[in-house]
C-alpha cells in the first residue's frame, strides 16, 4: 500500500519544511495515480497549504513515497460514478467492471447464503482479497460486500494481478480495496429512492406459457422498490491534530418473484433441441410415487388428477411449476454503522482506531417443500388411508398386512394452507482495527495494527417437511374407524397427524403443520491479526543508484493471523444433511518490499524503477513455510510513455472450511445419462457407473436436473500456487490534453487448485472415457434402485487439490475531457469520456493433472457456468455544464456473444445439443443520470439504468449452473429491466 500522509503543521520546523517541499510532487502525484492506474479519473486540484494536503492511498505496495505510479494493472471506481450507477449495494457496482465476474449477489435465492461477494478474472471468490484501507475486511469465507457502507466509499481499488507477497493469502487473482472518507468535519447525509419499470411482451415464451396453461407475467410492473438512508457526521478538534466521525446506514430492499417477468414465470424445459416447453418438478401436487419394492417397482404413479384414489402412469402434465414464489431479487434489510477516530499526539505517536457494525436479515425464498423424492418412505401395506387398488398396485400380495412398502414420494405441500419454503438468514458482523503509527526519526515510520473481526450468521429454514415427521406420518392404521398414527399408539410421538397422499388435496391444515419442522443453524467466524510495519527511506544512506535522483525505499513487516470457525446444526438440520463443524488455524508472516529508481531523467530514460517483494508464511497445520514473491519493472522513456511489467508468485492456503467441513450430501446442477425408461448411456457404459443388468432401464431420473454430490473438507489439502504475468503501456501524450490509455496483458495460471470435481463432468468423463478415476467417484444407492440423488445416491465432489486454472486477457482503459468551445470562444461546458474493456484471450481449466483441459473462452453452460465473453465494455460519456453547476451522463454497457458450451466438441463438455440456447447475443445497456448541485449544502441525482428494458436472455433451467437463477444470470444481464433511481446529499 502506498500512502502519502501529510499532517496539521505542528511537528519540528525540519519535518514541516519536508512536508512543504513535498507538496507540489505529492498534488501531481496525486494526479498521476489516475493516469497510471488505468481506471477512474480522480481529479485533484493543488492544495492550498500543507494542511488542505490528504492521505492518498494506492492498493499494490507498502512502500510510503512520492512517486505513485503502479506496475499492476488497477482500476479505480469513484464515489461519483458510484452516484451515477445509484449503486446502493456495491457488488452491483464491481459487477459491471470487465476484470470481474457475477458472484453470491442480491438476485440468488434458493440456495444463497445472504452475501455480496466479489470474483475477480472468474477465479473464484475465495481467490480474492477484500481490504478495507488496506486491512483484511472480514474473516475469508465470510466477506460480504454488504458490510461496506457505500455511502462513506470515497473510491474502490482494483488491482487485478496477484498480491500475495504484498498482502498475504487469498490475493492470487487480486485485490479489492475500499478507500473510506477520511476527516469528515461537518454532517453529510443522503437518501435515494430507486424502482423498477418492465413492460413484459416477450410473445414468444408468453405463448409458450399459455400452451401450459399457466397464468403469464402482468403486463407491466413496478417492483423491486429500494431504499437507502446514510448519514455521517464528523469534527476536528485540537488544531486538526485528531478527528472523530460516526457514520449510520440503512438499506430495505422489497423482493421480487419470478412470476412477475416473462422469462422466468415457468421453468423453461426443451421439448426438444429447438423448442422450449414449461416444464417443472415431478415432485408434485398430486402425488407422485415411484415404488421400489412390489409388483410396480421402477415404475411411475400419480394421483389422478380428479381427486379420486386412483393411480394412473406419470406424463409431464403433471410437473409442478416451481417458480412463480421464487425470488429473483430477495427481500433485505440492513442496518450499518461505526466510528472512526485518530488523534496525533507528536509526529513519533498517533493513535487511531476503527470500528464497523452490519446487521443484515434477509429472506430466500423457493416453492413449497414437499416429500421429496430420493428419500425412502415405508408405508404399511394396511394403511386405511390407501384405496384397495392402490394397496394392490404398491404391495401385490400382501396388500391388507402390515408389511412396509418402499417407495419415493413426490408430493407437493401447495394445497390450501401451503407456505412457500422461506431461509431466514440474518448476518451480524463486528470489525475492529486500531494502533499507533508515526514518524521515529527521519524517514523511518511504522504502524503497529490490531485487527478483530467477527461474523454469525443465523440461519431458520422456514416451512419445510420433516421427513422423520413424514415417515411416522404415513405408518397409519385403522383404530376404530380411525386413521391413527402407530407412532401415537406406541407413544414416540403423540402429535402425530396422520398425512393422505393418495389422492390430491388429501393432506389437511392439521397435516400441513404437524410436517413443518424449522431447522435451526447458526455459524461465527472471528479473525485476529496484528501487524508492524516499518517504511524506510534509504536514500539518507546513499543508498541510491548513480544514474537517478531518488534513493531505494523499503517495507518490512510482520504478521501474525488467526481464523477460528464454529458452525452449529440443530437435529432437525442434521437430519438433512448439514452437519456442524469446528476449526481454528494460524500463521506467521514476515515480509519485505524493496523499490529502486535504476535511472532518472537521462536521455531516453525519464525513469526506470524497480520493484521487488518477499513474503514467507508459517502456517500451523503445515509441515514447512511457503513463500511468495514479485518482481516489478517501470520504465518511462519520456514523459508521454510509460512500459510496465510484473510477475507474482502467489498462494493460497486452504481456508477453514476447506479443511474442516464435514461431508455432507446436497443437490448439484447434474443429469444421470443411466436414468429413465430409455437411458441416453449404454448398458456398458452405465455399468462403470455402478448400474446393474437388472437396474438399466429402471433408473429414477434426477428430478428437476438435481442430482445429488457429496462435498466436504479435507486436512491433507495444499497450498495453491499461482504465477501472475503482466505486461502493459500507459499513454499520456502531451500533444493531446487530459488524454490518458492504458493497454495491459495478464497471465494468470493457479496450479494445484482446491476444489471438488464437477458433478455432471465426472458423469460425463466416466461414460465417455471410461476413466477409473471418474468412475470411482459414483456412489449409487442400491436399495433404492441405483439412483444417483438423495442422501445415499451421489458423486463424490469433496475437496482436493487438483489440476490448474488458467486465464488471459488484456484490459484497455481510455480516458479523455474535451472541452466544447465554439469558434467564438462560447463555453459549451466540458465531455469527460472514459473507456474500460477487456478482452479474454483463455479461461482454461484441467480438473486433474495429466487428463486434459476445456476452455471456456466464448462459451456458457453447465461445466463453463456464467457466460464468458471474449468481450466486455463500459463507455461512460458525461457532460459537465458551464452555466449550472450540473452533469449528464450516459453510459453504455457491452456484453459479447456467447456459445453453449455442451455444443462443443470438447469431451469435458460436450452433451447433446440444443439449438434455441446455442448461442446468446451480444447485450448493450444503456444507462443515464444526471446530478445537479443546487445549493452549496443540497446536492440532487438522478437516473435510469437500462433505458431501453432489455429483457435478460432466457435459458433452458438444465443448462445453468452455480448462479443461475429464474432461467438466466441475474448476475451478468440485468434482471429486472429498467430502473429509475433519485437521490440527494445534504452536506453542511
Amino acid at each position: 500500500m502506498r500512502k502519502i500522509h501529510a499532517k496539521s503543521a505542528h511537528g519540528s520546523a525540519g519535518a514541516l519544511a519536508r512536508r512543504q517541499g513535498r507538496a507540489a510532487t505529492l498534488a501531481a502525484g496525486a494526479a498521476l495515480v489516475a493516469l497510471m492506474a488505468g481506471g477512474q479519473a480522480l481529479a485533484q486540484s493543488a492544495p492550498d497549504s500543507v494542511d488542505d494536503l490528504q492521505e492518498i492511498v494506492v492498493t499494490g505496495s507498502r512502500i510510503k513515497q512520492a512517486n505513485l505510479t503502479t506496475a499492476s494493472p488497477l482500476t479505480m471506481v469513484g464515489q461519483q460514478d458510484l452516484q451515477y450507477q445509484g449503486t446502493t449495494n456495491i457488488e452491483s457496482a464491481l459487477n459491471r467492471l470487465p476484470q470481474v465476474m457475477a458472484d453470491s449477489n442480491e438476485n440468488g435465492s434458493n440456495g444463497s447464503d445472504g452475501t455480496a461477494r466479489v470474483n475477480l478474472r472468474n477465479l473464484g471468490s475465495n481467490r480474492n482479497l477484500v481490504l478495507i484501507d488496506g486491512q483484511r475486511m472480514l474473516p475469508p469465507e465470510m466477506n460480504d460486500l454488504n458490510f461496506i457502507p457505500t455511502a462513506m466509499v470515497d473510491r474502490v481499488d482494483v488491482v487485478s494481478g496477484g498480491a500475495s507477497a504484498v498482502y498475504g493469502s487469498d490475493a492470487v487473482s487480486g485485490v479489492v480495496n475500499f478507500i473510506l472518507r477520511k476527516n469528515l468535519d461537518g454532517v453529510r447525509a443522503d437518501v435515494q429512492y430507486s424502482i423498477a419499470q418492465h413492460d413484459n411482451g416477450n410473445q414468444a415464451l408468453r405463448s409458450v406459457v399459455r400452451a401450459k396453461g399457466y397464468p403469464t407475467a402482468p403486463d407491466e410492473v413496478w417492483d423491486g422498490i429500494k431504499k437507502d438512508v446514510s448519514v455521517a457526521a464528523g469534527t476536528n478538534f485540537d488544531g486538526q491534530k485528531g478527528n472523530v466521525t460516526l457514520f449510520a446506514g440503512y438499506h430495505y430492499m422489497m423482493p421480487v418473484t419470478q412470476d412477475k417477468r416473462d422469462y422466468s414465470s415457468c421453468d423453461l424445459n426443451l421439448k426438444d433441441a429447438n423448442t422450449f416447453v414449461c416444464g417443472g418438478s415431478s415432485n408434485n401436487v398430486y402425488g407422485l410415487f415411484y415404488p421400489l419394492s412390489g409388483p410396480t417397482a421402477g415404475s411411475y404413479l400419480v394421483n389422478s388428477k380428479d381427486g379420486s384414489k386412483t393411480w394412473v402412469p406419470y406424463d409431464s402434465s403433471f410437473a409442478y411449476n416451481y417458480t412463480p414464489t421464487n425470488y429473483i431479487q430477495r427481500t433485505d434489510k440492513r442496518e450499518t454503522g461505526g466510528v472512526a477516530a485518530h488523534y496525533e499526539f507528536a509526529k513519533e505517536i498517533e493513535a487511531y482506531g476503527n470500528f464497523m457494525y452490519m446487521n443484515d436479515h434477509t429472506f430466500s425464498q423457493a416453492a413449497p417443500s414437499a416429500l421429496f423424492q430420493g428419500t425412502t418412505f415405508n408405508i404399511n401395506c394396511n394403511n386405511p388411508l390407501m384405496s384397495a387398488s392402490q394397496a394392490s398396485t404398491l404391495c401385490g400380495t400382501a396388500a391388507g398386512t402390515p408389511t412396509d412398502a418402499q417407495t419415493f414420494i413426490g408430493y407437493r405441500l401447495a394445497g390450501p394452507g401451503s407456505q412457500p419454503r422461506r431461509d431466514d438468514l440474518r448476518h451480524i458482523d463486528y470489525r475492529f482495527t486500531g494502533g499507533f503509527r508515526g514518524e521515529v526519526w527521519d524517514g523511518w515510520s511504522y504502524d503497529a495494527n490490531f485487527l478483530w473481526s467477527k461474523a454469525i450468521l443465523n440461519e431458520t429454514y422456514l416451512n419445510n417437511v420433516d421427513n422423520t415427521k413424514a415417515q411416522r406420518a404415513l405408518e397409519v392404521v385403522n383404530v376404530n374407524g380411525v386413521p391413527t398414527c402407530k407412532s401415537v399408539i406406541d407413544g414416540t410421538d403423540p402429535t402425530c397427524v396422520p398425512i393422505n397422499v393418495f389422492q390430491y388435496n388429501g393432506i389437511s391444515q392439521a397435516g400441513y403443520n404437524y410436517l413443518y419442522s424449522p431447522s435451526h443453524t447458526h455459524g461465527a467466524q472471528t479473525e485476529k491479526v496484528g501487524s508492524l510495519a516499518i517504511n524506510g527511506d534509504l536514500e539518507q544512506y546513499g543508498i541510491k543508484s548513480p544514474w537517478a535522483k531518488k534513493g531505494a525505499a523499503i517495507a518490512l513487516g510482520f504478521e501474525h493471523r488467526e481464523e477460528t470457525l464454529l458452525y452449529e446444526a440443530d437435529a432437525v438440520a442434521q437430519q438433512g444433511g448439514t452437519m456442524p463443524s469446528s476449526g481454528s488455524l494460524s500463521v506467521d508472516e514476515g515480509y519485505g518490499e524493496l523499490q529502486i529508481p535504476l535511472i532518472q531523467d537521462k536521455p531516453l530514460v525519464q525513469e526506470l524503477l524497480f520493484n521487488t517483494g518477499y513474503r514467507y508464511s508459517k502456517y500451523d497445520y503445515l509441515d514447512g513455510g511457503v513463500s511468495t514473491y514479485k518482481f516489478e519493472l517501470q520504465y518511462a522513456p519520456v514523459s508521454d510513455f510509460r512500459l510496465r511489467g510484473s510477475y507474482n508468485r502467489a498462494v493460497r492456503a486452504a481456508s477453514i472450511s476447506e479443511l474442516f467441513a464435514p461431508k455432507t450430501v446436497g443437490n448439484v446442477a447434474a443429469q444421470d445419462p443411466c436414468a429413465g425408461t430409455n437411458p441416453t448411456a449404454t448398458l456398458a457404459q452405465c455399468a462403470l457407473t455402478g448400474v446393474t443388468s437388472a437396474q438399466y432401464g429402471h433408473i429414477a431420473e434426477c428430478p428437476t436436473d438435481l442430482c445429488s454430490a457429496q462435498g466436504g473438507g479435507n486436512t491433507a489439502l495444499k497450498p495453491e500456487t499461482a504465477d501472475t504475468f503482466t505486461a502493459g503501456v500507459v499513454l499520456t501524450p502531451t500533444f493531446i490534453p487530459n488524454f490518458t490509455a492504458t493497454l495491459d496483458y495478464y497471465n494468470i495460471k493457479v496450479d494445484g487448485y482446491i476444489a471438488g470435481v464437477d458433478a455432471q463432468t465426472a458423469i460425463n468423463q466416466c461414460v465417455t472415457t471410461g476413466s477409473s478415476y471418474f468412475c470411482g467417484l459414483f456412489h449409487r444407492d442400491n436399495s433404492a434402485g441405483g439412483v444417483l440423488f438423495g442422501a445415499n445416491g451421489y458423486v463424490e465432489s469433496t475437496n482436493q487439490n487438483t489440476g490448474y486454472l488458467k486465464t488471459s486477457g488484456v484490459d484497455v482503459d481510455i480516458s479523455y475531457k474535451l472541452a466544447l468551445e465554439d469558434l467564438v470562444n462560447h463555453n459549451w461546458g466540458d465531455l469527460n469520456f472514459n473507456l474500460t474493456g477487456s478482452v479474454l484471450l483463455s479461461n482454461e481449466t484441467e480438473q486433474l493433472p495429466g487428463l486434459g483441459s476445456y476452455d471456456c473462452v466464448g462459451l456458457f453452460g453447465p461445466t463453463c457456468g456464467q457466460p464468458n465473453p471474449r468481450w466486455r465494455h463500459q463507455l461512460r460519456t458525461t457532460w459537465s455544464s458551464p452555466w449550472i453547476p450540473a452533469t449528464v451522463s450516459i453510459n453504455w454497457r457491452f456484453i459479447g456473444p456467447t456459445s453453449l458450451s455442451s455444443n462443443t466438441a470438447n469431451a469435458f463438455l460436450a452433451s447433446d445439443y440444443v439449438g434455441i440456447n446455442a448461442k446468446l447475443p451480444s447485450y448493450s445497456y444503456f444507462d443515464l443520470a444526471t446530478t445537479y448541485k443546487m445549493t452549496d449544502y443540497l446536492s440532487l441525482r438522478a437516473g435510469v439504468n437500462n433505458i431501453l428494458d432489455r429483457d435478460p436472455p432466457a435459458i433452458a433451467s438444465g443448462l445453468l449452473s452455480k448462479f443461475g437463477n429464474g432461467n438466466t444470470y441475474p448476475g451478468i444481464y440485468d434482471p429486472l429491466g429498467r430502473v429509475i433511481f433519485v437521490g440527494a446529499t445534504v452536506e453542511f
